[in-house]
């Protein structure tokens, strides 16, 4: 007697569809997926959310407070493990065929130098994608001064990288950072404008003269303070090379371990301002995506909240 052994085939979670679940009173994310993933806690959904692996209605979301309607979708989408054993500093929360979308620390350079070994984001990603292939390469589209830490985006073609520089300010629809500075502004939110040139010494400064610079405008409010230190979120509608560390400084309110442009303090010991939010539309799918990362833990220190400490790292 002949038996035929079948054997079932493994599926790679990459390859699961997405868990899919319908709100059905308003709630917000967090204790929703609470709910409906019993598997999982708080620690496990806050890596999830961070990865990029929940979407409600198709739009990524990061944020754990993010506030749910009846009627949406929440998905749970499956991804791959991301071989990154060779990264230092860095971290991809999103990838495709045609960009990558990383977290990098303060201190990491995020473009390549003419030393070829040194560990920068470029040459890092630039390894990584030549192990999927030979001839695969990585194009930037935009920076993060080295102190600077947060989200940032490559483009995996030179095609890629001239449609997202082409169109940034239509396809970009928002980029806020952090920014802890010296003091406390005197308006709780506001916009400083001006036109920013470069010395001899590189060092960007602000003149009102528009002949003479590149126009910048940000947006800052602050959304706490301690007696000495303000936490700004910031929105630069603008740009330019270190737009925003000019700005603070101009309001007399430079960012802390800025020396650069005027900072005498340094309580956390790195410069404070980092990418927090970056979202885009993916210039070839169409869809809406959103990075929210968490707030560095060096600047909520200086900040107690009375209230949960949820976005921590």
């Amino acid at each position: 007697m002949n038996t035929k052994k079948t054997t079932k085939k493994r599926i790679k979670k990459s390859e699961r569809p997405p868990m899919v679940f319908k709100v059905t009173e308003p709630t917000i994310l967090m204790d929703f997926l609470l709910q409906n993933l019993p598997g999982k806690n708080r620690n496990n959904i806050k890596t999830l959310l961070n990865d990029g692996q929940i979407f409600v209605n198709n739009i990524r979301v990061s944020a754990y407070n993010h506030p749910l309607a009846a009627g949406q979708n929440v998905e749970m989408r499956w991804q791959k493990k991301t071989q990154t054993s060779g990264f230092q500093g860095i971290k991809i929360i999103h990838e495709d065929k045609h960009l990558i979308v990383i977290e990098k620390d303060a201190g990491v350079l995020s473009i390549a130098t003419e030393k070829k070994n040194q560990a920068t984001a470029y040459n890092m990603l630039s390894a990584y994608v030549k192990k999927q292939g030979g001839n695969n390469k990585i194009f930037v589209v935009h920076r993060l001064d080295r102190d600077t830490s947060g989200i940032m985006m490559y483009a995996r073609s030179q095609k890629m990288q001239e449609e997202l520089q082409r169109n940034w300010h239509r396809m970009v629809l928002e980029r806020t950072y952090l920014a802890v500075v010296s003091g406390i502004p005197e308006k709780p939110e506001g916009t400083i404008t001006s036109y920013l040139k470069e010395n001899k010494a590189l060092i960007m400064y602000s003149t009102q003269d528009a002949a003479d610079g590149h126009l910048a405008i940000t947006h800052y409010k602050i959304l706490k303070h301690s007696q000495f230190y303000s936490l700004l979120k910031v929105n630069p509608e603008t740009g330019r090379k270190n737009q925003i560390r000019v700005h603070c400084s101009d309001m007399g309110h430079p960012i802390v371990g800025d020396k650069k442009y005027g900072s005498k303090a340094n309580p956390i010991n790195r410069l404070g301002l980092h990418a927090w939010v970056l979202s885009f539309i993916h210039p070839v799918s169409k869809e809406h995506l959103r990075f929210e990362s968490l707030v560095p833990n060096k600047f909520s220190k200086l900040f107690p909240d009375k209230e949960k400490k949820e976005h921590q790292e």
